[in-house]
């Protein structure tokens, strides 16, 4: 079977490294000069499995309320004349309901428990290195009425195979020595011991090599401008590279992997994803002081900001603002990530060294990805993973490769077949 995959991001490199491990014969088109280069290339490098919550729940509406205002706020609606945006946030409000919120929880454990194997067994199967660490994700909470719905919190990811630990503030600088400037302000720590970090750029491009290795065609530089139909079935797609020659590819199967910009592909056969960009922020700063940058990936809860160690840098993260596909940065935005740096990790890193990054996540109202078949038989899905891109990547594309080659995937999720 011959398979196209457009975007090279986690989403497309991992759909052709298992599609073409499961014996398929595939090319990946991706419109920039390499992989990983759109929102895979700075995120907060965090595999969070013990964060399977979406942002969508119960506490959602009045969070955003009291955030309205501020420039810093960890999630920002910058509402514009958009009917698609109010319609996101219309189903965004929708899934805050408690019933929906469960279901959702639910389907992204069990895909991110799913997704970590997968990662494992890759990384032992191609000793891929992408300065990853294993050390598991602290997440730190500053308030003590936040910190005491930690216990329960505990017990749903326990259900749910996760494994989690709680520290005092205490135990956990005795852990992670870097908290020792917020030592005074911790109320408890809350350990994600099957979390893991790493460069997912880093990742993509490792990855890309050896499914190129293996067989798999990469071109870049040219963007997919029409499809070719016969008798409702694509016959292959017509490209467009970067000197607007025009070349066509023809294949038995496509796979749209293309983030945000995957509504607007498929939007010529009726499909309506429910997918809207929401920008986030990050800095990627040189470490000048080792003892001082944490060994551990952190997240900050009231703050929304992750923090991970990725080699001799550190990548901060935060920050979700809808605006479109505005890419323009935002000064405050910014600032807000490099203050936390200051204030939690003080000598850590050069601040003034630090490079500065915003992208596009691709999120559905419900965080749950779009995965599987559309109404067109040889067209498929990987994409809409919005903050979880990283951590739901590997189990993502192995379950859409079991889905083209007629295999049932492993995990209980709610699959479009």
């Amino acid at each position: 079977m011959e398979v196209l995959v457009i975007g090279a991001g986690l989403a497309g490199v991992t759909s052709a490294w298992y599609l073409a491990q499961a014996g398929c014969k595939v090319t990946v088109v991706e419109r920039q000069p390499g992989p990983g280069l759109e929102t895979s290339f700075a995120n907060g490098g965090q595999v969070s499995i013990s964060h399977p919550e979406p942002w969508a729940n119960p506490s959602a509406p009045a969070t955003i309320l009291r955030w309205l205002g501020r420039k810093d706020a960890p999630l920002l609606f910058r509402l514009r004349a958009d009917a698609k945006q109010w319609r996101w946030a219309a189903s965004f409000l929708r899934e805050c309901l408690p019933g929906r919120t469960l279901r959702n929880t639910l389907a992204i454990a069990n895909l991110a428990t799913y997704s970590r194997r997968e990662l494992q067994a890759l990384k032992t199967a191609t000793g891929i290195q992408f300065a990853s660490s294993e050390a598991g994700i602290l997440h730190l909470f500053q308030s003590r009425q936040d910190f005491k719905h930690v216990p329960a919190r505990q017990k749903e990811l326990e259900a749910m195979g996760i494994r989690t630990r709680t520290l005092t503030p205490d135990e956990a600088t005795a852990l992670e020595p870097a908290l020792a400037a917020l030592r005074p302000r911790l109320a408890g720590v809350l350990h994600g011991m099957d979390d893991e970090s790493g460069d997912a750029h880093l990742f993509c491009r490792e990855l890309a090599a050896r499914a190129q290795a293996a067989g798999v065609r990469f071109i870049y530089d040219a963007r997919l401008y029409d499809f070719d139909m016969v008798r409702g079935r694509i016959r292959g797609i017509r490209l467009l590279d970067s000197d607007f020659r025009a070349g066509v590819l023809q294949a038995d199967a496509v796979v749209i992997a293309a983030g945000s910009y995957s509504p607007a592909l498929v939007a010529c056969f009726g499909e309506r994803l429910p997918i809207y960009p929401v920008k986030g922020y990050s800095i990627t700063a040189p470490i000048i002081d080792p003892e001082r940058a944490p060994r551990h990936s952190l997240t900050d809860e009231s703050r929304r900001i992750v923090c991970s160690r990725l080699g001799n840098v550190l990548r901060v993260a935060g920050t979700a603002e809808l605006n479109g596909f505005d890419l323009s940065p935002n000064p405050a935005r910014s600032a807000s990530i490099v203050n936390w740096l200051e204030e939690h990790l003080p000598g850590a890193a050069d601040i003034e060294q630090a490079q500065h990054w915003c992208g596009l996540r691709p999120a559905t109202p419900s965080n749950v990805p779009l995965i599987g078949r559309t109404r067109i038989d040889n067209l498929y899905l990987n994409t809409g993973h919005g903050t979880l891109g990283w951590t739901l990547a590997c189990g993502s594309g192995r379950a859409l490769a079991d889905i083209i080659t007629g295999r049932k995937p492993e995990p209980d999720f709610p699959f479009r077949t």
